[in-house]
C-alpha cells in the first residue's frame, strides 16, 4: 500500500529531475497461466509478490491481468504481452539534502521514497478456447500459439483486408479475447479480429507526445538513509516463504479449476448423490481460500515491520499442509470423484440407447406409465455413502485451529474410506450384471410393453450395481437375473426333412421354453434370408425341427424364453439335411385288363437302401385330377397292379420308396398310360 506524501515541492522536483529517453518495445507470448508466470511478465519483485499474494495490492490497468485466472482445466489459453517504454526520470542526489517537509519522518507513515520512474504502457491480450476433451487440448493450444504469433506480422491489403486463409478465419472464430492494458480504448476486444484491430492502434493511443504514458516501473530509496528516526522496513520476507505461499495458492487454484470442471459437467446431473457431494465440497473449499489469504494479509505487514517473526508465516504454511485442506488431501478426494465419474461414464456409454433417470420423479413417471408392464433397470446402488472427509472439512472450518490457523491436533484421523468402485469383487459382479443387462435389453428392444432404464438408488444390500425388475410399477426383484445367451444347439439326428436338436436352458434366469430360429442359406450368397421362428411348449431336452427341405444347408439357433422376455440368440450352427434317396428306376407299364395296368420297377442298387425299404408307393393321376392317387405295394415286391382305370383316359404314373412312415425317396421318372383306341383286344391275366 503506497502513501501519497512528499518531502519536496513539486516545482523543485520537476526542475531538478534527470530525464532521458529510453525507448523500447517488446512482444511476448506465453501459454502458461500460473501465478509465477504472470508475476514474471510484469517483473514483480519478491517483496511486492508477497503483498499481492496476500491481497494487499489493488491492481489496475494492465496489472488486472494478474487476477484473470483460468477457471477450467479444459480452458486453453495463450497470452500476448505488449510492452513499450519511452522515458526515464530520476531524482538527482542534490535534492536529497533539501527536504521541505521533514515532518514526514515523524509521521511514520512511509518507509521509502520513489527515486526513479520508467514511463510507458503495457497490454495483455488473453485468448481462450475451450477444449471438449483433454486429448484435443494440445492441438488447440498449438493453434492458438500459431495464430497469436501472427498478429504483429499480418499485412494489410487495400482497404484493410487481411491476408488470412479460410482455414485461419474458421479457426479464429472460436477464440475469445480479454484485454487488460494501460491504454484508453473505445471498447474492449472480445474476438481475435477485434484484438488485431486494437493491437494496430496501440502506438497511437499514447498521444502525439506520448503524454498518456504511465509509470511501469519505479525504484525506491529507504527513508532511514535520510533520517534515522524515519519508519523503516525491518525485514523482507524470505524468498522461500514467498515461494511457499505462491505454491499453496497455485495448488488451491488448481483444485478450484478441477472442481469447476466437475460441477459444470452435465453428466453428473444424472446422479444427484454425486452432484450434491461435489457442490458441498466446492462450498467448503470456497470458504477456506479467502480466509487463508486473509491470514497472509494480516501477518505480512507485521513481519515487515518487525512486530512478528518470519516463523509465524512459516507456521501458517505448515498449518495449511497439516490441515484437511492440504493439497494432497484435496486432490486425493477429487481423484476419487473423477474415478467414480469415469466409471459411471464408462458404464453408461456402453448403454447409450438406454435413458438415464436423473431423479426419483423421472423413474416413477416410467414405472407408473399404464402403457408399460415391465421395467428392467440397471441400478447403481452405492453412490450414496458416508463421506467422513467432507465432515472433517466442515468441522475444521468451525474450529478454533482454523480461526487462528494454528497447528492441528486430530483433524486428519479417520478420513480414510474404501470407495465402492475400488473393490475388485464389486467390479466383477458389476461387469456380469452389465453384460447380462445389455444382452437382454438388445434382445427385447422391440417389446413395446417393456422399458429398459438406468438409475441410481441407494441400496446397501446390493452394493455396486444391480438389475431391478419392476412389474406394473412394483419392485419384484432387486437382484433380477435375466435369461442369458444359451449354449449353441447340438444336433442329435439329421434326416432329409427334419433335424433333432438338444437344447440347454440359460445359465441364469428362469427358462420357461425355447424359441428356435432357422433359415436356409446358400454359400457365397450376398444376402441372408429371414429367420423362421417356432416356440417349444416347454423346456424339454430335445426338439425336432420338421418340414425342412432335403439336402439343404440350414443355420439354426435358439433363445431362452422367460416370463418377462427372451435371451440373446445362441451362436448359430449349420446343419445340412440328408438328401432324399434316389427314386426307383426302369419303370415299366403293361396293360393287364381293360381297366388295369401292371407297374414294375427296379429296386435300389444300394444294399443299405434295399434293406431300409419297407414298401413302395405307386401314384397315378389323370390330367383332370388335382391330386395324385397313391397305392402301396406289398412288402419286398417291385410290382403293383392298378385297377379302375378308364381305358379311354391318359394317366401318368410314378413310384417312390417308403423307408419310414414319414420318410420317402425321391420319385421315379413319370411314365404314361396312353388311352386305348380301336377294337378291343385280349389281355394277359394278372
Amino acid at each position: 500500500m503506497f502513501v501519497c506524501v512528499t518531502l519536496w515541492d513539486r516545482e523543485v522536483l520537476i526542475k531538478d529531475l534527470d530525464v532521458h529517453a529510453k525507448p523500447n518495445t517488446e512482444f511476448k507470448i506465453t501459454s502458461s497461466d500460473s501465478i509465477k508466470e504472470k508475476l514474471s511478465l510484469l517483473d514483480v519483485s519478491a517483496s511486492l509478490k508477497a503483498s499481492f499474494l496476500a491481497g494487499l495490492v489493488e491492481v489496475g490497468g494492465s496489472a488486472k491481468y494478474l487476477n484473470n485466472m483460468t477457471s477450467s482445466k479444459r480452458q486453453c489459453r495463450v497470452t500476448m504481452h505488449y510492452s513499450t517504454t519511452n522515458r526515464f526520470e530520476q531524482l538527482t542526489m542534490s535534492q536529497l539534502g533539501k527536504m521541505v517537509y521533514p515532518q514526514v519522518f515523524e509521521q511514520q507513515t512511509a518507509t521509502h521514497i520513489i527515486m526513479a520512474v520508467l514511463y510507458g504502457a503495457q497490454a495483455f491480450f488473453v485468448f481462450d478456447q475451450m477444449a471438449s476433451e483433454e486429448k484435443t487440448k494440445q492441438l488447440i493450444e498449438g493453434n492458438l500459439n500459431v495464430m497469436v504469433k501472427k498478429i504483429p506480422n499480418f499485412s494489410i491489403e487495400g482497404k484493410g483486408a487481411l491476408k488470412m486463409t479460410d482455414k485461419d478465419k474458421e479457426s479464429v472464430q472460436k477464440f475469445s479475447c480479454t484485454f487488460h492494458g494501460d491504454f484508453e480504448i473505445k471498447h474492449n476486444p472480445t474476438t481475435y479480429l477485434e484484438a488485431l484491430d486494437v493491437y494496430k492502434t496501440l502506438p497511437g493511443l499514447l498521444g502525439e507526445k506520448r503524454e498518456k504514458e504511465v509509470p511501469v516501473r519505479v525504484w525506491l530509496y529507504p527513508l532511514e538513509h535520510l533520517d534515522s528516526e524515519a519508519a523503516k522496513l525491518v525485514q523482507e520476507i524470505s524468498w522461500s516463504l514467498v515461494s511457499g505461499a505462491e505454491t499453496v495458492l497455485e495448488e488451491l487454484n488448481e483444485v478450484s479449476m478441477r472442481c469447476n470442471d466437475m460441477t459444470s459437467d452435465g453428466f453428473i446431473r444424472h446422479f444427484s448423490d454425486l452432484k450434491e457431494k461435489l457442490y458441498q465440497f466446492q462450498g467448503l473449499f470456497l470458504q477456506y481460500k479467502p480466509v487463508f489469504q486473509k491470514a497472509l494479509s494480516r501477518l505480512l505487514p507485521s513481519i515487515k515491520g518487525g512486530r512478528l517473526e518470519e516463523q509465524v508465516l512459516a507456521d501458517v504454511l505448515q498449518s495449511h499442509k497439516q490441515s484437511p485442506f492440504s493439497s494432497h488431501l484435496l486432490e486425493k478426494w477429487l481423484n476419487e470423484k473423477e474415478s467414480e465419474i469415469d466409471i459411471l461414464r464408462l458404464y453408461t456409454d456402453t448403454m447409450k440407447d438406454i435413458p438415464i433417470m436423473s431423479s426419483e420423479g423421472q423413474l416413477n413417471k416410467v414405472l407408473f406409465d399404464p402403457k408399460i408392464d415391465t421395467v428392467i433397470c440397471f441400478t447403481f446402488t452405492s453412490l450414496f455413502y458416508d463421506e467422513p472427509y467432507l465432515t472433517v472439512l466442515m468441522q475444521y472450518l468451525h474450529s478454533e485451529e482454523f480461526k487462528k490457523l494454528q497447528k492441528l491436533t486430530n483433524f486428519i484421523k479417520n478420513v480414510e474410506t474404501q470407495p465402492w468402485f475400488t473393490s475388485s469383487t464389486l467390479s466383477a459382479t458389476m461387469r456380469v450384471n452389465l453384460e447380462s443387462f445389455r444382452g437382454f435389453a438388445e434382445a427385447n428392444k422391440d417389446d413395446k410393453k417393456t422399458s429398459f432404464l438406468i438409475a441410481s438408488v441407494s441400496d446397501r444390500s446390493c452394493p455396486g450395481a444391480s438389475i431391478y425388475l419392476y412389474c406394473r410399477g412394483k419392485l419384484m426383484n432387486p437382484q433380477f437375473q435375466p435369461v442369458s445367451k444359451p449354449n449353441p444347439p447340438v444336433s442329435t439326428d439329421t434326416q432329409p426333412d427334419r433335424v433333432t436338436l438338444k437344447l440347454l436352458p440359460s445359465q441364469t434366469g428362469e427358462t420357461e421354453r425355447y424359441r428356435v430360429e432357422y433359415r436356409a442359406v446358400q454359400r457365397g450368397a450376398q444376402t441372408e434370408g429371414q429367420w423362421t421362428v417356432t416356440d417349444t411348449p416347454d423346456t424339454q431336452g430335445t426338439w425336432t425341427l420338421s418340414g425342412l427341405q432335403a439336402g439343404t444347408l440350414y443355420q439354426i439357433r435358439y433363445r431362452s424364453v422367460s416370463a418377462v422376455g427372451v435371451s440373446e440368440a445362441s451362436e448359430a450352427i449349420e446343419i445340412q439335411t440328408k438328401p432324399n434317396p434316389r427314386g426307383p428306376e426302369e419303370l415299366s407299364i403293361k396293360r393287364v385288363g381293360l381297366q388295369a395296368v401292371q407297374v414294375t420297377w427296379k429296386e435300389p442298387a444300394s444294399e443299405e437302401e434295399r434293406r431300409s425299404v419297407l414298401r413302395y408307393r405307386v401314384e397315378y393321376k389323370n390330367d383332370r385330377w388335382e391330386e395324385w392317387v397313391a397305392k402301396l405295394s406289398k412288402p419286398g415286391e417291385c410290382v403293383c397292379t392298378l385297377v379302375g382305370l378308364k381305358y379311354s383316359n391318359l394317366y401318368r404314373v410314378r413310384v417312390s420308396a417308403v423307408f419310414t412312415e414319414a420318410e420317402t425317396s425321391a420319385t421315379s421318372q413319370e411314365a404314361e398310360v396312353p388311352p386305348m383306341q380301336g377294337k378291343r383286344i385280349g389281355f394277359v391275366s394278372e
